[in-house]
């Protein structure tokens, strides 16, 4: 550093201060012109990141992300079984959810640009400024900008990093939520377990049935199908709680019958008219008790069938109640 006796007022001192200044061989190691020139490749990690926002519907060519990509995501939370109402409600809280993220991303994203630019206008000035003592060629600048941008690479990763992992909470709690199983509606499992203790004897509903009550319960015809098949097998395991749970239905249905809910009337019994009412456990001998058999060892249902007919009700016949 030269005191201020030794330093000349004209120009040509002034720059022989800043060349010989201390600091000069550090600003000529930045500013001098690399010898490789070739560009680089992109970042694959960074691609990848890029990719999945487009797909996810966070990030997209038009400002506040890829629009169609967010409509066909947020679409997805809606699909399902109709007669399900949640789904609506989903889709809109994932909507809500994914518009946040959005907004979050591309406020940050707008940040992490604004002070990249700023830095780099900087040195550009810096650049322009040194210029005067010594040259610098346009390359050399768009070299020094390059650096500047694969060092604030590393922030816009790891912002990238988090919105990802954010989208894919969201996806974990709403989308993949959908394919877990759900219970039917109160209303749906009365129907359907009313149809399976009123054809006990038999509890193998036909397609027509199965369409029946898909229609009636608001579910597919092959939900139909798998909750009959898990019927039966816990109606195999648990015979004692099953049994429990027939005699409330066979009440339900008689209160039914005694508020004049059924087209039969419950004084016709004493006259030897049949009523509507399948008790699963009818208090006779051991040959009544073989139409309620479901083969505990293992034996198909229905392997002595129970005479409908004589109890004189029809097994498709239902009873809504109220």
């Amino acid at each position: 550093v030269f005191s201020d006796e030794e330093i000349p007022l004209d120009a040509s001192s002034k720059k022989l201060r800043v060349s010989c200044f201390a600091c000069m061989p550090v600003f000529a190691s930045v500013l001098s012109l690399r010898n490789t020139q070739e560009e680089e490749p992109p970042d694959p990690q960074l691609m990848r990141l890029d990719n999945m926002l487009i797909a996810e519907g966070v990030a997209g060519p038009e400002k506040g992300g890829g629009a169609g990509a967010a409509a066909s995501a947020s679409a997805a939370a809606a699909a399902g079984p109709p007669g399900q109402p949640d789904n609506a409600i989903e889709h809109s809280d994932y909507r809500a959810k994914l518009a946040q993220i959005r907004q979050i991303y591309h406020q940050e994203l707008e940040k992490y640009e604004q002070a990249c630019n700023e830095f780099t206008t900087h040195v550009m000035n810096l650049l322009r400024e040194q210029s005067r003592t010594r040259p610098i060629t346009p390359k050399e600048i768009e070299r020094m900008v390059q650096i500047i941008h694969k060092k604030f690479s590393s922030i816009q990763m790891q912002l990238k990093q988090s919105t990802c992992e954010a989208v894919m909470i969201l996806r974990s709690r709403f989308l993949d939520a959908r394919r877990k199983r759900r219970n039917f509606s109160k209303q749906a499992s009365e129907i359907l377990n009313e149809y399976f203790y009123s054809h006990l004897s038999n509890p193998y509903p036909s397609e027509e049935a199965k369409e029946e009550l898909a229609r009636k319960c608001g579910i597919t015809v092959s939900q139909v199908s798998n909750w009959f098949g898990n019927k039966r097998i816990r109606y195999k395991k648990n015979i004692g709680k099953a049994q429990e749970e027939a005699n409330l239905y066979a009440a339900k249905k008689a209160a039914a019958a005694f508020a004049g809910a059924s087209p039969y009337s419950m004084g016709g019994a004493s006259q030897g008219t049949p009523t509507p009412m399948m008790s699963p456990a009818p208090p006779g001998g051991p040959q009544d008790m073989a139409g309620y058999s479901m083969g505990i060892n293992g034996s198909d249902y229905g392997s002595q069938p129970y005479n409908d007919g004589s109890m004189g009700y029809d097994p498709m016949h239902q009873v809504k109640f109220t």
